[in-house]
């Protein structure tokens, strides 16, 4: 376990703070207690690393026209989703691997999910398998997030298992044809991986032990990758699997307006707008320039969800006036979970929320409909800088 030792003087005072503190020093703490390598992994994007940061700096471009003297008592920002309610308009996002940031890894955060109430979206390549995190969530709603397999034999198991688990939905991952040039990770020559995280739901799934011998580790990895990587993947692929089962199917990583067309002439149950937290293309559109474009493609009742870039509760608002059903978050709570394990995850998370409901209400906005009526003006930012 590639982790220092959190037994340190700061830590604990930081601790007695009650963990009240930015998404910044969540981030500069993670890197502190983490080797290189799980930090780098966790924190970098692809190649220059262009799209990681417009990522975040698009959400400068725009700033809040609040309105006053609204009337935002009792505040409720719950939301209907996929024929389920939420409490908020937050979800996990699906982050493989996470026991290289703490050993409890996904089962920390799952529990910290469930104790916020909040959906905890599983990833195929998690450090435990599917049926162990829902096991440790069973207060919230856990969906499953999936990397489609050249075999379909493997993509069905995997999905029949989730069924079984009681996960209530599919995020199908479609920004993962082939791996994202990562810089970072070669330059540490860090593979998760490699180092035999992310491998549960494989080794565990009895198509996939009839592949390889489990105990192998490289023959394991080397499996693992041909299934992933998988460039004929395509709109045929995802329709067969819509006939296989009844779970409701969003697509994860659409930045296009036609590809978000598409998804709803063949039916699928909605989309996130995302490009994989600047971890997969470099040089793409950042996700919140994407998303008012896609939002105005499609009816207003079919669920847009967005991914990549949210920081603080004001990013949550912005995301939400442009057109947003839900917001994903994927590395800050891994932060928090490498400082502090499921009670980092739980603080990153609330004092997030605590800071959207604070934001919207200075908006004008006591509930979501409000929220979506805020005005947001377009400004110009210098993106030059480092």
């Amino acid at each position: 376990m590639a982790v220092i030792s959190r037994e340190d003087p700061l830590l604990a005072k930081m601790k007695e703070t009650g963990l009240n503190f930015t998404t910044e020093e969540w981030e500069r703490e993670a890197e502190r207690v983490l080797e290189p390598g799980p930090f780098g992994y966790i924190q970098s994007g692809s190649s220059g690393e262009e799209t990681l940061k417009k990522n975040t700096r698009a959400f400068e471009e725009y700033s809040i026209l609040p309105r006053v003297l609204t009337n935002v008592a009792n505040p409720d920002f719950s939301i209907e989703l996929l024929n389920q309610t939420f409490p908020s308009p937050l979800l996990f996002a699906p982050v493989g691997m996470q026991k290289i940031a703490h050993q409890d890894g996904e089962l920390a955060a799952a529990r910290a999910a469930g104790s916020l109430g909040i959906p905890y979206i599983a990833s195929t390549v998690s450090s435990y398998t599917m049926e162990e995190i829902a096991a440790a969530n069973p207060f919230s709603s856990n969906w499953f997030q999936l990397y489609w397999s050249n075999n379909r034999d493997l993509s069905l198991s995997m999905v029949k298992r989730a069924e079984n688990a009681g996960y209530q939905a599919l995020v199908v991952t479609v920004d993962t044809v082939m791996l994202g040039w990562r810089e970072k990770d070669l330059h540490n020559s860090y593979s998760p991986l490699r180092l035999g995280f992310g491998k549960a739901n494989y080794i565990s799934d009895p198509i996939f032990q009839a592949k390889v011998n489990i105990e192998d580790n490289e023959q394991v990895v080397g499996e693992i990758l041909k299934q992933i990587l998988h460039p004929s993947f395509n709109w045929d692929d995802l329709q067969w699997l819509k006939t296989q089962t009844s779970l409701p199917i969003v697509l994860k990583g659409v930045l296009h307006p036609d590809d978000a067309v598409e998804a709803v002439k063949r039916g699928f149950e909605g989309i996130i707008v995302s490009n994989h937290g600047g971890r997969q293309l470099d040089g793409v559109i950042s996700a919140l320039d994407a998303l008012p474009l896609i939002r105005s493609a499609v009816h207003e009742t079919f669920p847009v969800l967005f991914d990549s870039g949210i920081r603080r509760g004001t990013d949550m608002v912005k995301a939400l006036a442009l057109g947003a059903n839900a917001v994903l978050l994927g590395r800050p709570y891994v932060y928090g979970l490498a400082v502090a394990g499921e009670q980092g995850v739980q603080k990153v998370v609330s004092n997030l929320l605590d800071e959207f409901k604070v934001s919207a209400g200075l908006s004008g906005a006591k509930n979501i409909a409000e929220l979506k009526k805020t005005t947001l003006i377009r400004n110009v930012v210098d993106n030059a800088r480092d």
